[in-house]
């Protein structure tokens, strides 16, 4: 079964910023607890890709993953059609540091305000370095989660809320 091994964190500063982040456009077909089905668009220099993605509950900083490639006139009809809204919307920039690959989101629309670094690892007991744009681990808050974001999005976080 793939597994997708990932930590979460929130970003300070703008050291992290790349001059070609790709645009992405998602939305959930379900998002309950056990199970999330994900349409997404991603448009970068190259075009358009849509994917369609099957996630599991997370089990500490794992879960079962699967991602399907679709053709994104699909992907298009399907997030303007049937995923939930509102839609995640934000720019992704990729940086390496220290031998890993992070993946630096940020929000618009519904969730501007927020940014979220992930690092996929092999283990779930990797040793991480972390970047000096790190902030603090949010890894175990499903708060965090993108389906969560696309049903409570930051925008309608209380001041607590952002800060657990």
């Amino acid at each position: 079964m793939p597994t997708e091994i990932e930590r979460k964190f929130l970003v300070r500063g703008d050291e992290w910023r790349t001059d070609h982040p790709k645009r992405y456009r998602q939305g959930y077909l379900t998002r309950d607890r056990e199970r999330s089905v994900r349409v997404r668009l991603i448009e970068d220099e190259a075009g358009e890709r849509g994917f369609l993605t099957i996630k599991g509950v997370s089990r500490g900083a794992a879960r079962a993953e699967y991602e399907y490639a679709i053709p994104p006139a699909d992907a298009r009809e399907m997030l303007d059609s049937l995923c939930l809204h509102p839609l995640i919307e934000k720019d992704r920039h990729r940086v390496n540091y220290d031998g890993l690959l992070w993946e630096i989101d940020e929000f618009f629309g519904d969730n501007a305000g927020l940014i979220m670094a992930e690092v996929e690892l092999k283990s779930e007991n990797q040793e991480v370095p972390l970047p000096p744009w790190i902030d603090r681990e949010v890894t175990g808050n499903p708060s965090y989660f993108n389906a969560n974001l696309s049903s409570h999005p930051y925008s309608e976080w209380s001041e607590a809320e952002k800060k657990e």
